[in-house]
């Protein structure tokens, strides 16, 4: 069996969006089981320059929204970047994953050899489908989902490994 673009998108997408929304619930746990501003957890970074936990999920849901349209040429809803609480996030994560699943897999055949076109400041970068599912989608999305869960672990929420890997489809 041959993977495909949609195989190496959507599922993968989905089930890292999935582990995000448990991440979330996790983190709405512990604040209330140590009596945490909500807040504290939404806002917190690693570093100043780097992105807080909502902005890590809400790049994450934009990673798989573009891949969508990139790879496939649908129209990719907008969010708008407003999340504050835990339930937000979470709607904006099960919004990403309704779309991802509604994009047909037909609509990815001949994805591979798509020409996409993305910019990096000024610079424009033609890659092949294949190649910015591969080079670029995947590793920036979990560069986020990564970056969330060290978020999280660094401000002391239990989660671990086995949660960064979340549940397999056995066989």
């Amino acid at each position: 069996m041959s993977l495909s673009i949609y195989d190496v998108s959507v599922p993968v997408l989905t089930r890292g969006l999935n582990i995000l929304s448990t991440y979330l619930d996790k983190a709405e746990a512990h604040t209330k089981e140590k009596g945490i501003d909500p807040s504290v957890i939404i806002h917190a970074r690693l570093f100043p320059d780097m992105l807080p936990l909502s902005g890590q999920i809400q790049r994450a849901s934009d990673t798989s929204k573009a891949a969508m349209g990139r790879l496939t040429g649908v129209e990719m809803p907008s969010f708008p970047d407003t999340e504050q609480t835990f339930g937000e996030l979470k709607e904006r994560l099960a919004k990403t994953v309704t779309f991802l699943q509604s994009v047909d897999r037909k609509a990815f055949e001949g994805s591979e050899e798509r020409k996409v076109e993305m910019k990096f400041g000024s610079d424009p970068v033609v890659l092949s489908g294949a190649t910015f599912a591969l080079s670029f989608m995947i590793p920036n999305f979990f560069f986020h989902v990564t970056t969330a869960h060290d978020i999280l672990r660094h401000n002391g929420v239990p989660i671990g490994k086995r949660d960064y890997l979340g549940p397999f489809d056995k066989v």
